[in-house]
């Protein structure tokens, strides 16, 4: 057996990889930690920085609930390790905005009632403020009418299109398209 071959024999029985020194950037705020090279994101804030906000709902990729910014795009935080991170700008829910001074997203999810349980909406904001930055950007979606416009008639079938990837088990679906749609106008929610 080479020396390769007893080391990933040795992991596999419980042994931990050795750690990673890692900077982020994270809120704003630069943060070093020690993870395993295996540490998804979404473990690294909730565990290693105690950011709670963001949420493990599937852990697969499916649900939304771990969305997160990533240089302004939104990215399932279950799905990629933090060490790739490196560099990179991470925005959560807390650093969109804070209890006396809520981010116009959080606040049209507040007026209009876009949240039952709560458990899904961290994730549904920052993935709504993701979603806009990509119309903003004139990024055509599935449902996009016109794929050769660059600006998107923001419809609500184009908001729940572009947020399908964000489940809310409560159904409050109705709710959070028009929060969305109140942003994206401009106005009161």
């Amino acid at each position: 057996m080479s020396d390769s071959d007893r080391g990933a024999a040795g992991q596999s029985r419980g042994e931990t990889a050795p750690l990673s020194a890692i900077t982020l950037s994270v809120n704003d705020q630069v943060r070093r930690l020690e993870v395993d090279p295996r540490t998804s994101l979404l473990d690294a804030l909730r565990e290693h920085l105690r950011l709670t906000g963001t949420k493990k709902g599937c852990d697969h990729g499916q649900c939304g609930a771990c969305t997160v910014l990533i240089n302004g795009r939104r990215v399932n935080s279950c799905l990629t390790l933090a060490v790739m991170h490196e560099g990179d700008e991470v925005v959560t829910i807390e650093g969109l905005g804070d209890p006396d001074d809520l981010h116009p997203m959080q606040r049209a999810f507040v007026e209009c009632d876009g949240f039952q349980c709560g458990y899904c909406t961290p994730g549904q904001i920052c993935s709504a403020v993701g979603m806009l930055t990509e119309v903003g950007a004139g990024w055509p979606s599935h449902a996009t009418a016109d794929v050769a416009s660059s600006r998107i008639a923001l419809s609500d079938a184009e908001i729940r299109e572009r947020m399908s990837g964000n489940i809310c088990r409560c159904a409050a679906y109705p709710n959070i398209v028009a929060a969305i749609r109140g942003v994206a106008e401009g106005g009161p929610a």
